[in-house]
Protein backbone atom coordinates (compact mmCIF):
# COMPACT_ATOMS: atom_id res chain seq x y z
CA UNK A 1 0.00 0.00 0.00
CA UNK A 2 1.07 3.25 -0.71
CA UNK A 3 2.70 5.72 1.68
CA UNK A 4 0.78 8.79 2.57
CA UNK A 5 2.99 12.13 2.16
CA UNK A 6 2.74 12.37 6.45
CA UNK A 7 4.10 8.67 6.91
CA UNK A 8 6.90 9.27 4.57
CA UNK A 9 7.63 12.25 6.20
CA UNK A 10 7.76 10.93 9.26
CA UNK A 11 9.60 7.73 8.07
CA UNK A 12 12.29 10.45 7.35
CA UNK A 13 12.30 12.01 10.35
CA UNK A 14 12.99 8.90 11.86
CA UNK A 15 15.48 7.70 9.65
CA UNK A 16 17.52 11.19 10.06
CA UNK A 17 17.53 10.37 13.91
CA UNK A 18 18.23 7.08 14.54
CA UNK A 19 22.39 8.04 13.86
CA UNK A 20 22.41 10.53 16.41
CA UNK A 21 21.69 7.15 19.03
CA UNK A 22 24.15 5.13 17.62
CA UNK A 23 23.99 1.63 19.48
CA UNK A 24 21.00 3.13 21.78
CA UNK A 25 17.70 2.75 20.20
CA UNK A 26 16.32 0.68 17.40
CA UNK A 27 14.61 2.00 14.22
CA UNK A 28 11.36 0.83 15.64
CA UNK A 29 11.45 2.88 19.12
CA UNK A 30 12.89 5.80 17.28
CA UNK A 31 9.73 5.62 14.75
CA UNK A 32 7.49 4.63 17.58
CA UNK A 33 9.09 8.25 18.98
CA UNK A 34 8.27 10.14 16.28
CA UNK A 35 4.95 8.59 15.87
CA UNK A 36 4.13 10.06 19.37
CA UNK A 37 5.48 12.91 19.18
CA UNK A 38 3.88 13.98 15.75
CA UNK A 39 0.56 12.87 16.71
CA UNK A 40 0.75 15.04 20.54
CA UNK A 41 1.36 17.97 18.53
CA UNK A 42 -0.55 17.79 15.42
CA UNK A 43 -3.94 17.50 18.08
CA UNK A 44 -3.23 20.92 19.25
CA UNK A 45 -1.79 22.40 15.91
CA UNK A 46 -3.83 25.72 14.33
CA UNK A 47 -0.84 25.70 11.25
CA UNK A 48 0.46 23.00 9.87
CA UNK A 49 3.75 24.86 8.19
CA UNK A 50 6.21 23.67 11.11
CA UNK A 51 4.65 20.96 12.44
CA UNK A 52 7.21 18.18 10.70
CA UNK A 53 10.07 20.08 12.30
CA UNK A 54 8.92 20.33 15.51
CA UNK A 55 8.24 16.77 15.41
CA UNK A 56 11.61 16.02 14.80
CA UNK A 57 12.33 18.15 17.41
CA UNK A 58 10.53 16.99 20.30
CA UNK A 59 11.18 13.13 19.44
CA UNK A 60 14.85 14.61 19.40
CA UNK A 61 14.30 15.94 22.98
CA UNK A 62 12.11 12.56 24.20
CA UNK A 63 14.78 10.38 22.82
CA UNK A 64 17.35 11.66 24.09
CA UNK A 65 15.94 12.31 27.99
CA UNK A 66 15.15 8.98 27.97
CA UNK A 67 18.72 8.27 26.88
CA UNK A 68 20.14 10.22 29.73
CA UNK A 69 17.03 8.65 32.25
CA UNK A 70 18.56 5.00 31.19
CA UNK A 71 22.54 6.08 31.94
CA UNK A 72 22.94 5.72 28.05
CA UNK A 73 24.06 9.72 27.41
CA UNK A 74 25.80 11.61 29.61
CA UNK A 75 24.46 14.53 30.67
CA UNK A 76 26.92 17.60 31.22
CA UNK A 77 25.62 20.15 33.33
CA UNK A 78 22.68 20.04 35.55
CA UNK A 79 19.30 19.88 34.10
CA UNK A 80 16.33 21.74 35.38
CA UNK A 81 12.63 21.31 33.58
CA UNK A 82 9.76 24.09 33.82
CA UNK A 83 6.11 22.60 33.99
CA UNK A 84 2.43 24.65 33.51
CA UNK A 85 -0.41 23.61 32.60
CA UNK A 86 -0.35 25.14 28.93
CA UNK A 87 3.42 25.26 28.87
CA UNK A 88 2.91 29.00 26.83
CA UNK A 89 3.22 31.41 29.74
CA UNK A 90 5.29 30.79 32.97
CA UNK A 91 7.19 27.85 32.09
CA UNK A 92 8.73 29.44 28.74
CA UNK A 93 9.65 32.75 30.54
CA UNK A 94 11.14 30.82 33.16
CA UNK A 95 13.04 28.18 30.91
CA UNK A 96 14.08 31.66 28.73
CA UNK A 97 15.78 33.46 31.95
CA UNK A 98 17.09 30.22 33.04
CA UNK A 99 19.22 30.15 29.46
CA UNK A 100 20.05 33.35 29.64
CA UNK A 101 21.86 33.85 32.94
CA UNK A 102 23.31 30.30 32.93
CA UNK A 103 24.66 30.99 29.50
CA UNK A 104 24.76 26.78 28.64
CA UNK A 105 25.74 25.25 32.34
CA UNK A 106 22.41 24.60 32.95
CA UNK A 107 20.39 22.46 30.21
CA UNK A 108 16.48 23.26 30.56
CA UNK A 109 13.14 21.93 29.48
CA UNK A 110 9.45 22.64 29.37
CA UNK A 111 6.27 21.03 29.06
CA UNK A 112 2.83 21.24 29.95
CA UNK A 113 0.31 18.95 31.06
CA UNK A 114 -2.15 20.80 28.54
CA UNK A 115 -0.04 22.36 26.15
CA UNK A 116 -1.01 25.31 23.91
CA UNK A 117 -0.33 25.89 19.90
CA UNK A 118 1.97 28.43 20.78
CA UNK A 119 3.85 30.47 23.03
CA UNK A 120 1.44 34.20 24.25
CA UNK A 121 2.09 37.18 22.64
CA UNK A 122 2.53 38.96 25.48
CA UNK A 123 4.85 36.63 27.26
CA UNK A 124 7.47 36.77 24.21
CA UNK A 125 6.59 41.02 24.84
CA UNK A 126 7.69 40.85 28.37
CA UNK A 127 10.82 38.37 27.42
CA UNK A 128 11.66 40.92 25.13
CA UNK A 129 11.13 43.76 27.77
CA UNK A 130 13.79 41.96 29.78
CA UNK A 131 16.32 41.99 26.80
CA UNK A 132 15.45 38.26 25.40
CA UNK A 133 14.88 38.73 22.16
CA UNK A 134 15.61 35.30 20.81
CA UNK A 135 13.30 32.22 21.98
CA UNK A 136 13.23 28.96 20.01
CA UNK A 137 11.06 27.11 22.52
CA UNK A 138 7.46 25.72 21.67
CA UNK A 139 4.83 24.61 23.81
CA UNK A 140 5.31 20.62 24.19
CA UNK A 141 3.56 17.75 26.34
CA UNK A 142 5.02 16.40 29.43
CA UNK A 143 6.23 12.98 29.52
CA UNK A 144 7.75 10.98 31.79
CA UNK A 145 10.93 10.32 30.09
CA UNK A 146 11.42 14.19 30.10
CA UNK A 147 10.91 13.96 34.06
CA UNK A 148 13.15 11.32 34.82
CA UNK A 149 15.84 12.65 32.94
CA UNK A 150 15.30 16.30 34.83
CA UNK A 151 17.81 16.70 37.89
CA UNK A 152 15.08 19.17 39.46
CA UNK A 153 11.57 19.77 37.99
CA UNK A 154 9.90 22.77 39.05
CA UNK A 155 5.82 23.51 39.05
CA UNK A 156 4.73 26.38 38.07
CA UNK A 157 0.66 25.75 38.68
CA UNK A 158 -0.05 22.73 37.36
CA UNK A 159 -1.17 21.09 40.38
CA UNK A 160 -0.93 17.01 41.26
CA UNK A 161 -0.75 16.54 36.95
CA UNK A 162 2.98 16.43 37.24
CA UNK A 163 4.05 12.49 37.85
CA UNK A 164 5.91 12.14 40.86
CA UNK A 165 8.85 9.91 40.69
CA UNK A 166 11.47 9.03 43.95
CA UNK A 167 14.63 10.74 43.95
CA UNK A 168 13.58 13.76 42.06
CA UNK A 169 14.12 17.29 43.69
CA UNK A 170 10.82 19.11 43.28
CA UNK A 171 10.11 22.39 43.69
CA UNK A 172 6.83 24.20 43.28
CA UNK A 173 6.58 27.85 42.31
CA UNK A 174 3.07 29.06 42.39
CA UNK A 175 2.73 32.07 40.12
CA UNK A 176 -0.49 33.07 38.27
CA UNK A 177 -1.57 32.18 34.98
CA UNK A 178 -0.36 34.39 31.99
CA UNK A 179 -3.19 33.91 29.95
CA UNK A 180 -5.35 36.96 29.68
CA UNK A 181 -3.24 39.01 31.72
CA UNK A 182 -1.89 42.36 30.70
CA UNK A 183 1.55 43.38 29.26
CA UNK A 184 1.96 44.92 32.38
CA UNK A 185 0.97 42.43 34.41
CA UNK A 186 2.73 39.40 32.24
CA UNK A 187 5.73 41.87 32.77
CA UNK A 188 5.71 41.82 36.59
CA UNK A 189 5.55 38.29 36.73
CA UNK A 190 8.26 37.89 34.29
CA UNK A 191 10.40 40.07 36.64
CA UNK A 192 9.15 38.16 39.99
CA UNK A 193 10.19 34.54 37.75
CA UNK A 194 13.73 36.11 37.55
CA UNK A 195 14.49 36.58 40.65
CA UNK A 196 13.18 32.61 41.54
CA UNK A 197 15.30 31.52 38.27
CA UNK A 198 18.60 33.47 39.55
CA UNK A 199 18.03 31.70 43.37
CA UNK A 200 17.72 28.67 41.80
CA UNK A 201 20.95 29.25 39.82
CA UNK A 202 22.46 30.53 42.51
CA UNK A 203 22.19 26.81 44.11
CA UNK A 204 23.11 24.99 40.92
CA UNK A 205 26.38 27.24 39.84
CA UNK A 206 27.02 29.93 42.45
CA UNK A 207 29.54 31.28 40.32
CA UNK A 208 27.47 32.56 37.76
CA UNK A 209 24.52 33.63 39.72
CA UNK A 210 23.65 37.26 40.06
CA UNK A 211 25.47 38.08 36.58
Amino acid sequence: MELSRSDALLGRIAQHLLPRFPGIFSIETVERYVAESYASLARGARVQQHLFTLTERLAEERLTALAQSRGEMGKPVSEVLFVCTHNAGRSQMAAALMRHHAAGQVHVRTAGTHPAPEIEPTVIEALTLMGITTLTDFPKPLTDEVVLAADVIVSMGCGDACPIHPGKRYLNWDFIDTRGKSLDEVHDLCMMIDLMVRDLLDELIPQTAGQ
